[in-house]
């Protein structure tokens, strides 16, 4: 047999046919054998038996269907009938599958912790719904305990820092409730989720903090070289593992002893998706120390049997020196579905749509932008460019900076939410265009509008047109906010401003140079250095904000600093 056929069975005895369908698995049989012991005892959901045994979808739908005849189904599920169950036992051996199985070493442990898995299946509950265009699928809350107790009994993780690169499973919180004074970072994409962490880590009172990225632009400076080991459940294709591994890679800073330890699974129908992926793992110069079978099992992801493996990888010194040049390749579409999959590639912006876009950026329909942002621009608009990855990584460029007036046109089309802020917050323009889905999370609903609006204020007025150019789009115009008092009297715009300006500055820094600036006509004189530095860090709630970036924090975080920041003030009037 060279593969795993998943067509029906013959028509006649339904154990003919099922015997047919087991016979084409060959040696692979066992989860098939288990599958039939478990339908023999009670009766079970597709769900079920895609998830307890680990077969794909495709096929659990075989056996069930060459079984169908022998079957006893209800509300519950399906069963072999009482009467043909010994039948079945007999012809398959179906005792056999569960002796021949390795007990769990985690059994007793995970039914010590029966309270967790208890309060963690209630945090995947409540957690923000999964978006499939980035790839989320939950991990059962068994999975995510079981991932903390394996890393507690491989490593000494005491006053050592997780970096969990993605955490739609919630891992970081089980793993701070099973391991004493472990420090967790997790970076994330989907805001949504890094609010529900910090609000879970506050409430239960673990040290993690949460920063947001999308990882095809880069990690944020203040996660880069922190963690001692990585956990991470990337979108299952050979890009999104590599770029996931990448970064989490970037994240190690005991390069001799870190790990990565990474969850990825494939469908044995399909063996040359997982070579693939494995090859993307082996060009990072990862060394493989151990692959545990099915250790992780999902709600949902039936294509691959509901379950994955757990692969715990080890950086070599070549690792370090190839990082920079493998990441550098980073493709947008990483992921199995939607806009950004593998298979959603989409061309250059319509004549029509860049010219409109451009026209908001200028303010006149034959005007020419500065700067054009995106990889999408009609060649013939004949403006400088600048790729999206460079502005959200590093900024505008000093050549741009420069110029006396600085019109920009930006690209967001394809924006899955979190994008357009930051593009708002690393461009300072005095005109600035962004095209955008017109189903952006942004402008969905008239609080989301004024949420944006508001929290721009300080440095934009904007225009939200949406179904502009067309009904597929939207076009978010941003015109500078004048600072005129500001010019004629240091400090008297407001400080959410400063920050709002310089987005890739580190916290600290800006916080403390907008307070001396504000303190300039003070009686007894501005404040020194170490004296802002002070009310800073009085000021300031997470202290590990003043190293970050603006860029870099979850949404509500920077509307939390802001509002902190604009109380400091108080204290220099």
């Amino acid at each position: 047999m060279t593969g795993h056929p998943s067509a029906d069975g013959p028509a006649g005895d339904p154990l003919d046919a099922v015997a047919e369908v087991i016979a084409r698995f060959g040696v692979d049989k066992r989860r098939l054998q288990l599958a039939l012991a478990l339908l023999t005892e009670r009766h079970q959901t597709l769900d079920s038996l895609v998830r307890g045994c680990a077969l794909p979808r495709r096929t659990v739908e075989s056996l069930l269907r060459a079984a169908d005849p022998d079957l006893d189904q209800n509300v519950s599920g399906a069963a072999i009938k009482a009467a043909r169950a010994a039948a079945y036992r007999d012809r398959f051996g179906s005792g056999r599958p569960r002796r021949g199985q390795v007990a769990d070493p985690y059994a007793a442990l995970l039914a010590a912790h029966g309270d967790l898995v208890a309060r963690m299946d209630a945090d995947i509950a409540a957690a923000p719904a999964a978006r499939d265009a980035l790839d989320h699928v939950a991990a059962t809350a068994d999975t995510v305990v079981r991932r903390a107790l394996w890393l507690d009994s491989a490593f000494d993780l005491a006053g050592a820092r997780l970096l969990c690169i993605g955490d739609h499973d919630l891992s970081s919180l089980a793993a701070c409730a099973v391991i004493p004074g472990l420090r967790v970072t997790v970076v994330d994409v989907d805001e949504r989720l890094l609010e529900f962490i910090d609000g879970r880590a506050a409430a239960y009172g673990y040290d993690i903090q949460c920063f947001y990225a999308d990882f095809r632009y880069g990690l944020p400076d203040i996660v880069a070289g922190s963690a001692d080991i990585v956990l991470t459940d990337p979108p299952y294709t050979p890009e999104g593992v590599e770029l996931f591994l990448g970064r989490g890679a970037q994240g190690i800073g005991d390069r001799a002893n870190g790990r990565l330890v990474l969850a990825y699974g494939f469908s044995p129908l399909h063996p040359a998706l997982g070579l693939k992926v494995q090859r993307a793992v082996q060009d990072l110069d990862l060394v493989a120390e151990a692959i545990l079978p099915a250790f992780n099992r999902y709600h949902g992801a039936q294509a691959v049997g509901s379950a994955s493996d757990l692969y715990v990888l080890r950086p070599t010194a070549r690792t370090f020196q190839i990082l920079d040049k493998k990441l550098a390749r980073t493709a947008v579409n990483i992921y199995t579905h939607g806009a950004q999959s593998l298979e959603g590639r989409s061309g250059a912006l319509d004549p029509d749509t860049a010219g409109a876009v451009i026209a908001f950026a200028t303010g006149t329909e034959q005007g020419k932008p500065s700067l054009l942002v995106g990889e999408r621009w009609p060649a013939a608009v004949g403006a400088a460019t600048l790729d999206r990855a460079s502005l959200l990584a590093s900024g505008l460029p000093a050549s741009a900076v420069r110029l006396p007036r600085l019109e920009v046109a930006v690209d967001l089309a394809d924006d899955p939410g979190p994008w357009l802020l930051r593009v708002l917050a690393a461009v300072s323009a005095d005109r600035l265009a962004v095209l955008v889905p017109n189903g952006h999370p942004d402008l969905a609903t008239q609080e989301t509008q004024r949420a944006l609006t508001a929290l721009l204020a300080p440095k934009y007025a904007l225009r939200l047109r949406r179904s502009t150019p067309a009904s597929r789009y939207a076009i978010v115009e941003a015109t500078a906010v004048e600072a005129t008092a500001a010019r004629s009297e240091p400090g008297a715009a407001p400080i959410a401003r400063d920050f709002l300006c310089r987005a890739h500055g580190k916290i600290g820094n800006v916080w403390r140079e907008a307070l001396i600036r504000r303190s300039a006509r003070r009686p007894d004189g501005p404040l020194t250095k170490n004296e802002a530095r002070a009310l800073v860090a009085e000021a300031v709630s997470r202290p590990a904000w003043l190293e970050a970036r603006l860029i870099d924090l979850p949404r509500l975080a920077i509307a939390a600093l802001l509002s902190e920041a604009e109380a400091s003030v108080k204290a220099v009037s």
